[in-house]
């Protein structure tokens, strides 16, 4: 079994822990609802004894009673006909604040069948009463004062005072006619409702605006308030082919006017708690009195919490999904609305609004028909809210899934580092067990990445050691074979010579000849020798400046036949290090700018200082760097010499690169063109230590 499975079998016991917790969780959340429930039950019984005896005066809307529902306004409305500033107005679609027009059991609603359907909303400031009346699927026919016989469009109002059949049954109830007009501002006519005629004076109380909508017309419409108890009827006739057709609210009766009681709702504050909602229903299911109050702690907003509160929501998100999958299926109850079905409604349990949120509920009886609604936010519940209880099994079970993440993840990473490892390992060498590629190094500092780092160490070097092998025989043959064949046929001929000047001649050659051989097997060891030395070498502060510009002074002295120029300071760069070692490489460097600069030539030795490292570059004017020759010219056995190799076993840029180690810096050539000049220059950067010279003791 793999290191993944079993780290994941053992992680899966860890879900035991939330297994556990979630049972506990859903036994409390049980029984705190059921505490919380009886809570909420005495406190709607206070509420409702509280608000029966507030609403005394009030008159109770019997269910079957038509009624006119005002909503609250803080401002006027401004009357302009499209009613963009009344409360939940939506042009859109149907909005849940619009009244249906009232039918009989005779007349099915037209709105089904396509016929002209008749919707309004009713708001008030406490001073002036507003109403907003659409009539769809019909376009308007507008008054022709003209012509007034004229079938035209118009609107009936009636009002009724308060009490006024029970006081004076001859009590004449008020009426106007508004006339369907173009765009624009229009006034109601008195009518007389004994003889049903209309006389011509406006009544510049009642005004309106009307608007062609679409399909049909909207009137935008104000009037004094009618006092409490009075009842208020319109209705939109117009003829068609059946003759004349109307719709409107009821007529016989008037409809009752409904409206939220503020000092009502002011009053039940006291006896609410934090994150409730109380309402009080009439019988007919109007909302006359709503009130809120604000939860204890407001959620913080998402920009303000920290990566971990975020996980933690997260978390509690889930929690509460997950107990509330567990609870009994709630009820719908809408919140943004002016009347409730109370038959859907049942008398305690769980609901849910809009939003989506869960709340418990209960009702209660109120003197006089009426119904007190009082709802608790679950939020307030312990297992929901974000306490102690529920932060620690969210927590709990958010460190476990982490932790077990985390296991997984990291049985994965060491599983995938093992394998990348094998293969990297059997790329690197093939059937014959010989090295055919590197091995990428890493940058873990564990023991896998140590020893990924000691595998391509070790296959580099083989590596290395197999190319030096491999080629060491090549070079050595190139390199032995011309004087190896000037000894053999200097020996030869000398066996046929007959006189003393051609035997001493050839003697001469075979001589030069075993020279150039004991100048190779020198020049082989010479690097061997240059690596054993530094492990000898003394570091000491030197004066870098003084040294470099002393040998190129001396380079200037011995070499007549080339422009050596030196462009640097005299002194004043201090360089930790062997000195002798710097000049070895300084002459190896010269030396190869020689070979490769024509007589009167430019050879230039430039010293930089920078802030962390020092730069000596030496620039020979010449022919230039092949674009790609496919080596390295600072590896061994190396040179670029084109038919004058005598007496150059491509040592010299090893020698230079392996000082350049030593120093702890680094070697490069380039192409470069200076001052008009063609040439290469060879830079070597060595970086500013601060390591004190070593002395013996």
């Amino acid at each position: 079994m793999t290191l993944k499975r079993q780290l994941f079998i053992a992680s899966l016991l860890m879900l035991l822990i939330p297994w556990a917790g979630l049972q506990f969780v859903l036994e409390l959340d049980q029984a705190l609802r059921q505490q919380a429930l009886q809570q909420l039950q005495d406190q709607a019984d206070r509420l409702a004894q509280s608000a029966g005896d507030l609403s005394l005066g009030l008159p109770v809307v019997a269910p079957q009673t038509p009624a006119i529902y005002m909503e609250s306004l803080t401002s006027p409305i401004n009357l302009d006909g499209y009613g963009h500033d009344w409360p939940g107005y939506d042009e859109g679609e149907q909005s849940l604040l619009w009244q249906p027009s009232a039918y009989s059991d005779s007349e099915p609603p037209a709105q089904s069948s396509g016929k002209p359907t008749l919707h309004w909303q009713a708001a008030t400031d406490q001073r002036h009463l507003y109403l907003l009346i659409r009539l769809s699927n019909r376009q308007p026919e507008f008054f022709n004062p003209g012509a007034p016989d004229q079938p035209h469009d118009r609107l009936k109002l009636w009002l009724e005072p308060a009490d006024s059949k029970q006081l004076n049954p001859d009590a004449q109830t008020a009426s106007w006619l508004m006339r369907a007009s173009p765009p624009g501002t229009v006034y109601a006519t008195k009518t007389d409702t004994a003889n049903r005629e209309a006389s011509d004076t406006p009544d510049y109380r009642v005004s309106g605006h009307w608007t062609s909508m679409g399909n049909g017309w909207q009137l935008e419409l104000k009037l004094p308030k009618p006092p409490q108890g009075s009842r208020f009827g319109f209705s939109a006739q117009w003829r068609d082919s059946s003759g004349l057709a109307q719709a409107g609210t009821s007529t016989d009766p008037l409809p009752v006017m409904v409206e939220r009681q503020s000092g009502l709702e002011r009053q039940l504050i006291p006896g609410m708690s934090k994150g409730q909602i109380a309402r009080l229903i009439e019988p007919a299911g109007w909302v006359i009195a709503q009130q809120a109050t604000p939860s204890p702690q407001a959620p913080p907003e998402f920009d303000e919490l920290s990566p971990l509160q975020i996980v933690e929501h997260i978390s509690l998100n889930a929690l509460r999904a997950l107990v509330q999958f567990y609870q009994p299926k709630p009820a719908h109850l809408s919140i943004h609305t002016n009347r409730l079905d109370m038959s859907g409604i049942p008398e305690e349990g769980l609901v849910r609004h809009e939003d989506d949120k869960v709340w418990l509920m209960t009702s209660k009886p109120v003197f006089g028909g009426r119904t007190l609604v009082l709802e608790q936010s679950l939020d307030q519940l312990l297992t929901l809210a974000g306490s102690t209880l529920g932060s620690v099994i969210a927590r709990s079970t958010l460190i476990i899934i982490g932790l077990t993440l985390v296991l997984l993840g990291y049985a994965s990473w060491l599983s995938w580092r093992i394998a990348r490892l094998q293969r990297a390992v059997s790329a690197t060498i093939d059937q014959d067990g010989r090295i055919i590629g590197t091995l990428p190094g890493s940058g873990a500092k564990d023991e896998l990445g140590q020893l990924q780092n000691h595998f391509a160490q070790m296959a580099d070097r083989l590596h290395g050691y197999n190319r030096y092998l491999e080629s060491f025989s090549r070079r050595l043959s190139h390199e032995l074979k011309t004087p190896v064949a000037v000894v053999r046929s200097s020996l030869e001929n000398l066996s046929h010579a007959e006189t003393t000047e051609e035997r001493s001649q050839y003697i001469g050659r075979a001589t030069a000849g075993t020279e150039r051989l004991r100048q190779i097997l020198n020049g082989m060891s010479e690097a061997a020798r240059l690596e054993q030395s530094f492990d000898h070498a003394d570091k000491e502060a030197f004066d870098l400046a003084e040294v470099v510009s002393q040998a190129s002074a001396a380079y200037q002295t011995l070499d007549p036949h080339h422009q050596l120029i030196y462009t640097g300071p005299e002194s004043g760069i201090t360089l930790v290090g062997s000195p002798e070692l710097l000049v070895q490489m300084l002459d190896k460097l010269v030396d190869n700018a020689r070979d490769f600069t024509p007589e009167n030539g430019r050879i230039e030795i430039r010293l930089d200082q920078h802030t962390d490292q020092v730069q000596i570059e030496v620039f020979n004017e010449g022919s230039s760097l092949p674009a790609t020759s496919g080596v390295d010219i600072f590896e061994a056995f190396v040179s670029q010499r084109e038919g004058k190799t005598e007496g150059h076993l491509g040592q010299g840029l090893l020698i230079v690169r392996l000082i350049a180690d030593f120093f702890g810096g680094r070697v490069d050539a380039r192409n470069q063109h200076f001052n008009g000049i063609d040439g290469v220059s060879f830079r070597v950067i060595i970086p500013k230590l601060t390591d004190k010279p070593r002395t013996d003791p």
